[in-house]
């Protein structure tokens, strides 16, 4: 990627979440000493810069301009390095839980378990469906902020929705969900415990 793509980059993270990879911009480690930031920073200035006929470029001029003033000065760059540290961890953890083969398969499987959650309790209590998002976080052992992402989930697809008393309560949508997700588990149950007997009778023929 080129310094234009990153600088187009920044300039819409900028927008986003006022937060800018300015080493990114600088192309320059996050470990880069002074002398280097302020070479680096050089060549980009006189390459950017207005009144350079043949590549002056007004934004990422100024883009290249803030990334100097924020690393240059100590005190901003320990604040922003600071900012830069936790931002990458962020980063970090959603490429690993992109890279995590079982995580969309756990996500499902702990959504199933919400609706089946709230598909008992209304069945036990249809005048009192609801269970709070404490409960459920306890029931479901689905972390806090794992748990909104499928609560948010559930309710657009309209299985679930929130009552009156502020808590979760199955709709009928989501009871259909419910019992279509257990015929189908039931189903696949009964085509496993098939197939396997078929492969048991298989072996002992051979044997015989």
């Amino acid at each position: 990627m080129d310094l234009g793509n990153r600088l187009d980059w920044g300039t819409n993270a900028m927008t986003a979440s006022d937060f800018i990879d300015y080493y990114e911009i600088l192309e320059i480690s996050a470990n880069a000493k002074s002398g280097t930031i302020e070479r680096v920073f050089r060549y980009f200035a006189q390459l950017y810069h207005p009144d350079n006929r043949e590549t002056g470029d007004r934004d990422r001029f100024d883009v290249v301009v803030q990334a100097h003033n924020a690393l240059s000065d100590p005190i901003k760059r320990a604040q922003y390095d600071l900012e830069h540290r936790i931002r990458s961890n962020v980063s970090s953890r959603l490429v690993e839980e992109v890279g995590d083969s079982n995580g969309i398969g756990q996500g499902i499987d702990v959504q199933n378990k919400l609706l089946s959650l709230l598909y008992v309790r209304c069945r036990q209590n249809v005048r009192e469906p609801g269970i709070g998002e404490i409960e459920l976080e306890r029931l479901s052992a689905c972390p806090t902020e794992h748990l909104e992402f499928h609560l948010w989930y559930l309710k657009e697809k309209g299985w679930i929705r929130k009552i009156e008393n502020g808590t979760f309560a199955i709709t009928v949508e989501g009871v259909d969900r419910a019992n279509s997700e257990h015929h189908r588990k039931t189903a696949t149950t009964i085509l496993l415990n098939d197939h396997s007997r078929d492969s048991e009778g298989s072996v002992q023929g051979r044997s015989t």
